[in-house]
């Protein structure tokens, strides 16, 4: 077996489990969403604003204990495996704060809603919804800790046979706080943020005791040595993570301040551009999951100094990743009717969502090359220059280029409504796939001049 065939094997041997545990925290939205629509429209839309608003915290705190996912590849790849533990203790240190950090700003929250012009009726709802979430904070935010410093190691599947666990939980769990069974409240669709928080502590729970207890992990066990503050430590992870975070919070922002930005378009237009959100983010999570297992990779070669390695990674991560996105673009393009049947029964929304459709084909190659950038740049631990680059991509091009096609005559004799944000999107992307692999390529010739 050829060293690129090698390589291709071990991406993908991380990259399957790290794809199912991705599609089970989405499944955890979407089981919410179904049981809060059995109970009223008025359930549905407390739960839907109520996601809206958590997402973005989640984010940023799972972005910046992702910093757990280099520094333990480092240190693993370089054979420093006494470093490993004390690594994961202060991540865990750091998720505990984010944690109750993103419990506090959730109970804020509320305070925000009459700013954000929330339906005085769907206010109360949504209020005990985030309330539920909120004391999942602090476990979701210890869990991504475990999760990233397992994945790290190269043990993937112990955190995918967990999440899927975690969504047959979520469905009896849902059904107890909606509908109070079990001496429990009836609390409607809020219930479900209840059923979230107790869901996260109960992977949390099953994960560090996996962690703790299981044969293959005897090596790094956690808690041998008390797990005191090392503040150094902690500030280098908070300065490692926390530009993952707010990178990741940029690109998402974007896209859901143009799911506002076309909702006076009327309720077919803001339908046509969900549907193809939809789709194109269902088929994000296989490259994103690639990416994933190309920062561990880079991480694990950076620890050892291989530099050879790192560039294979590179080539080997980003060839299957153009070739999964060119499969992904020809498959929207060939089913694109089929596929949007299948959200909507009204004929303008899917013949609108089809066009939109048409866009997202023609940046799933530009998706994938730059996520997998920011995954090799992950790897080898830059993680600021991605951030840079990143605003510079979605905020200083995407959005002021869909916006003026979209709502405003500067480029064209009418505005293009919800096509010109998506050709904006598109331009972001593609800016973003230039910029993070010319950084890419800046990056590794440095390290090939400090380790030749």
């Amino acid at each position: 077996m050829s060293r690129w065939q090698h390589e291709l094997k071990q991406l993908l041997t991380l990259m399957t489990p790290i794809l199912v545990t991705q599609l089970a925290q989405a499944a955890y939205g979407f089981v919410d969403t179904i049981m809060a629509g059995q109970v009223s429209s008025l359930d549905l839309a407390a739960v839907a604003i109520g996601s809206g608003l958590w997402l973005p915290v989640f984010l940023l705190i799972s972005g910046t204990v992702m910093a757990t996912t280099p520094l333990v590849a480092a240190a693993y790849g370089a054979g420093r495996y006494t470093d490993v533990p004390r690594i994961v203790h202060q991540s865990l240190w750091v998720g505990l704060f984010c944690g109750v950090s993103g419990m506090a700003v959730m109970r804020m929250l509320p305070f925000s809603f009459d700013l954000l012009h929330v339906p005085a009726h769907l206010q109360g709802p949504t209020r005990l919804y985030l309330e539920g979430v909120a004391w999942g904070m602090p476990a979701v935010a210890i869990f991504c800790a475990l999760r990233f410093y397992s994945e790290a190691l190269g043990r993937t599947r112990p955190v995918m046979v967990i999440s899927v666990l975690g969504v047959l939980l979520n469905i009896p769990a849902n059904d107890a706080f909606i509908h109070g069974k079990y001496g429990l409240p009836a609390m409607g669709g809020a219930g479900c943020g209840w059923a979230t928080a107790v869901v996260m502590f109960t992977l949390m729970l099953v994960l560090l005791a996996w962690v703790l207890l299981a044969p293959s992990y005897a090596r790094y066990r956690l808690f041998r040595e008390k797990p005191v503050p090392d503040w150094p430590r902690i500030r280098h992870i908070f300065a490692l993570g926390l530009p993952i975070g707010i990178a990741i919070f940029f690109e998402v922002s974007v896209f859901s301040l143009v799911a506002l930005l076309v909702s006076p378009l009327g309720e077919q237009t803001v339908a046509a551009h969900q549907v193809s959100m939809s789709v194109t983010s269902l088929l994000f999570m296989v490259p994103l999951s690639l990416a994933i297992s190309m920062t561990i990779r880079t991480g694990q070669a950076f620890g050892r100094h291989d530099w050879t390695a790192i560039r294979l990674v590179r080539r080997t991560g980003l060839t299957l990743t153009t070739g999964i996105a060119c499969l992904s673009a020809l498959s929207i393009v060939a089913f694109r009717d089929t596929i949007t049947s299948v959200y909507s029964t009204d004929p303008s929304v899917r013949d609108m969502a089809a066009g939109l459709l048409l866009f997202a084909a023609a940046y799933q190659v530009f998706d994938a090359l730059q996520v997998g950038a920011a995954g090799c740049l992950r790897g080898v631990q830059d993680t600021r220059s991605p951030m840079v680059l990143t605003l510079i991509a979605y905020w200083v091009i995407a959005m002021p280029v869909g916006y003026s096609l979209g709502m405003t005559t500067f480029w064209t004799p009418e505005p293009m409504g919800a096509r010109g944000f998506w050709i904006g999107l598109v331009t972001g992307l593609g800016a973003a796939c230039l910029l993070l692999n010319w950084q890419l390529g800046r990056k590794l010739l440095r390290l090939e001049k400090r380790w030749s």
